[in-house]
């Protein structure tokens, strides 16, 4: 007769299904659904079998050490760092001294067999699957131990009773306390797979959204070069990769919004005889990117057919063979922190004054934090870990999460964002700074200081307790309006948090920001990068362009990512990217600028804006410009994205404008490309139906258009006084703007300061008939409440 399915010692992969979580565990039934169901989609996931929770309960049982485990478990609490510690190590002892009985044995060794085809050292990877990981509170996620590179059946058994201790470290057992498992019936499957020879190649971790906002339209891929276990210990910094799912999953359209290339130090490897050990990567190495592109894709294509099948955000883990050179999936569990979770309201935080930096790294948790720092340089220091301090430590592992969530907020010197650190701040709702390099050697015991992850995707450490908001905004009170808000955005880090705003999209996108953060050289350095003198300039140019060997493919990759990220976020509402309009001063603080710009007395009203596109001496760097727009809007695919002309002050540098884009190979109306002006002169306002044969819409330029209309420099503090938005001309000239717009048929916005600072001029142009009204994120709702009230007056 045979033996039912709930009796069984093991089950083959081609046996599990996603339902078999009470039999094989999470992570098992996942990796038995895909290898049964997925593998017709194109996606390899290594085979193996399962040792079932049946199993796991029948060792127990006979062994005789259910009652002893209890004994020694009765009350523990999790806070009691020190009992925690010695109840584990007891447990743990008397699971691995214990024998496996002789019928288990045989069925392991019988599946190990088939797996292996007659290699009797088949080397295979033995994780943990818990009965009651992977729920919707609960991801358990690196709570039980994983061993690689194990080798022949002696190996493989002693490995198994290893796992099964691993239920008893003493992070697993605070982790069930906390989340209410610690009475239930928790079991242990263990997996038993093939590996993937990525000790000679590359694996990492891919999400199906972005891990600190929740959004949901990206794939998000953290690469290392050898074995996994690095990321998700946190002991190397990898490379990371953010691709846009929606014009890749309907064009096909390669949309990577951003590359980050990541110091990957080290690489695991195998060890000779069995085991792993890390080893150092090479400069050279670690200079280039650890994915191809094609691969970057391939990867993104898996995830969104993984979570199309499990109809929920997933976070996997996946290798490259560095033999046949394929992808694989390996692990694939839902994602435990925002999924299923509705944006019923937005959360921002945000620091009223900004202070002294001890370090910074990579933002976890889009909060601020503050407190006094403890400096724990191993697990022997937690017992003096005080509840809501600020933990700075070298690098964590799951040991340590008895005292992390007891902390107030977390900082490691080592990791990213899908390091263990970072996973276990989102769970606890509490900011984090990862990979700070020398945290725990600036910040000091004792001093209070202030952890910010509301200022994109760098995380700052700031010295002192500095003032912060917290504002909530209920999206349900948001109403309807017939004058569409839109943002004023230039940090292309903070865009995905921004993109659940109840906006239109984006009436001004300024790339100023990305040409000083992200690029940081000025375009002319780089393209004439051969020609430079300045050994020591260009030494820095090489630090900052490292992995481009041309100078001018780094501009037009940092470039077009900033754009794309912000596009994206807002994707298919329409987003408004302003070329460039930095002043020649501005420009000559960027990296070399200094050797390519004049100065000038007044650069508020000298050499900016179109002035610059068609001018022989910076013409080749406005092509750079129109090359980065053009991959966004036809490479990656969004469409979304029109252009806006600022400071044009004729028709005739109108007309120059779009010809050289046209030169440049995005010509307006081709592919639907629309190109605005910005209406910041008298000139402007004064010749509206002139410039309207150029451009397809206006947006006004308060802050200009005041400086001109009044005369005044907006830089000097001596009239700053005088430079009002409200003043009677100005406010005139902003009128009759938008009169002209109207019966001309023409869009006109405006993306000035003015509608953040002053809701008197918000509703002087909403009586005066705006098309919108573009505002910093922070006055979204309140310009929207604020124009509804209006609306409904008049």
């Amino acid at each position: 007769m045979p033996i039912s399915r709930n009796k069984k010692y093991i089950l083959a992969f081609n046996e599990i299904s996603a339902s078999d979580t009470p039999l094989v565990g999470g992570k098992n039934s996942s990796l038995g659904e895909m290898f049964r169901r997925l593998s017709r989609a194109g996606i390899l996931v290594p085979d193996g079998f399962a040792v079932t929770a049946h199993a796991y309960r029948i060792f127990i049982a006979r062994a005789r050490v259910r009652q002893r485990i209890e004994a020694v478990l009765r009350g523990v609490d999790g806070k009691n760092v020190k009992k925690l510690q010695e109840s584990g190590k007891i447990i743990r002892r008397l699971i691995i001294d214990a024998s496996l009985p002789r019928d288990i044995e045989a069925d392991i060794r019988k599946a190990y067999r088939k797996l292996s085809k007659g290699d009797s050292s088949l080397d295979v990877a033995v994780r943990s699957s818990a009965t009651a990981e992977d729920l919707p509170d609960a991801s358990f996620a690196g709570q039980q131990e994983t061993f690689l590179n194990v080798r022949g059946e002696g190996e493989l058994l002693q490995s198994v009773k290893k796992a099964y201790a691993s239920l008893f470290t003493d992070r697993a057992i605070s982790y069930r306390i906390d989340k209410g498992f610690s009475k239930k019936d928790i079991a242990l499957s263990v997996g038993v797979q093939k590996m993937v020879r990525s000790d000679l190649a590359s694996s990492g971790i891919m999400f199906t959204l972005d891990t600190e906002s929740g959004f949901p339209d990206v794939i998000v891929i953290s690469s290392t070069y050898g074995l996994g276990e690095n990321i998700v210990q946190g002991k190397v910094t990898p490379d990371q990769f953010i691709v846009f799912k929606k014009t890749l999953l309907t064009h096909g359209k390669y949309a990577i919004l951003s590359r980050e290339l990541g110091s990957k130090q080290l690489r695991l490897r195998y060890e000779e005889g069995g085991g792993t050990v890390n080893t150092k990567v090479s400069k050279k190495e670690r200079q280039n990117f650890s994915l191809r592109e094609s691969e970057v894709i391939l990867l993104a294509r898996h995830g969104m057919t993984i979570e199309r099948h499990y109809k929920r955000p997933m976070d996997m883990e996946w290798a490259k063979d560095g033999h046949d050179g394929k992808l694989y999936i390996v692990q694939a569990r839902p994602e435990t922190v925002h999924q299923g979770k509705l944006k019923q309201e937005l959360i921002h935080y945000r620091l009223r004054s900004r202070g002294e930096v001890i370090v910074k790294g990579k933002s976890v948790g889009e909060k601020i934090a503050t407190g006094k720092a403890r400096v724990i340089k191993s697990i022997a220091g937690m017992r003096s870990f005080k509840k809501g301090e600020v933990l700075v430590t070298k690098i964590t592992d799951p040991d340590w999460e008895p005292v992390m969530k007891e902390a107030g907020a977390i900082v490691t010197d080592q990791g990213g964002r899908t390091s263990h650190a970072a996973i276990v701040a989102r769970e606890l709702n509490m900011p984090a700074v990862v990979g700070t390099r020398n945290g725990s050697i600036k910040i000091k015991t004792g001093k209070e200081v202030t952890v910010s992850c509301a200022e994109g995707e760098t995380g700052f450490v700031y010295k002192g307790k500095l003032p912060f908001t917290r504002t909530v905004v209920k999206l349900n009170k948001v109403p309807k309006i017939k004058t569409k808000v839109m943002l004023i955005l230039g940090e292309p880090d903070a865009a995905f948090q921004h993109s659940f705003l109840p906006v239109s999209g984006v009436g001004l996108a300024r790339i100023e920001f990305i040409l000083s953060d992200k690029v940081q050289a000025h375009p002319l350095a780089l393209i004439n990068y051969h020609r430079l003198k300045d050994a020591e300039l260009k030494k820095k140019i090489d630090t900052l362009t490292v992995g481009y060997e041309d100078k001018k493919e780094y501009y037009i990759a940092k470039l077009s990512e900033g754009v794309a990220r912000i596009a994206a976020a807002f994707y298919p509402r329409e987003v408004i990217v302003r070329f460039s309009d930095f002043k020649s001063n501005e420009y000559a603080n960027l990296l070399g600028g200094n050797l390519f710009e004049r100065g000038e007395e007044n650069p508020m009203l000298g050499w900016r804006g179109a002035s610059r596109y068609y001018n022989p001496i910076f013409e080749k760097a406005f092509a750079l410009e129109c090359r980065a727009l053009k991959i966004v809007r036809e490479e990656m695919g969004l469409s979304n994205v029109k252009v806006m002309a600022p400071f044009t002050r004729t028709t005739k540098e109108a007309s120059l404008v779009l010809e050289r884009m046209k030169a440049n190979g995005i010509s307006r109306g081709k592919n639907g490309l629309e190109v605005y002006m910005m209406v910041e002169i008298p000139s402007n306002v004064i010749l509206m139906e002139e410039f309207a044969k150029y451009f397809d819409g206006f947006s006004i330029g308060s802050n200009d258009l005041t400086q001109l209309t009044l005369g005044l420099d907006r830089d000097s503090e001596i009239v700053s006084d005088v430079g009002d938005e409200r003043n009677e001309a100005v406010l005139s000239f902003m009128k009759e703007a938008v009169a002209k717009s109207k019966k001309l048929g023409i869009p006109i916005g405006i993306c000035g300061q003015a509608p953040s600072d002053f809701p008197e001029v918000t509703k002087a142009l909403v009586g005066a008939g705006i098309t919108s009204i573009s505002v910093n994120p922070d006055k979204a709702v309140e310009t929207i409440l604020s124009i509804s009230r209006w609306e409904k007056r008049h």
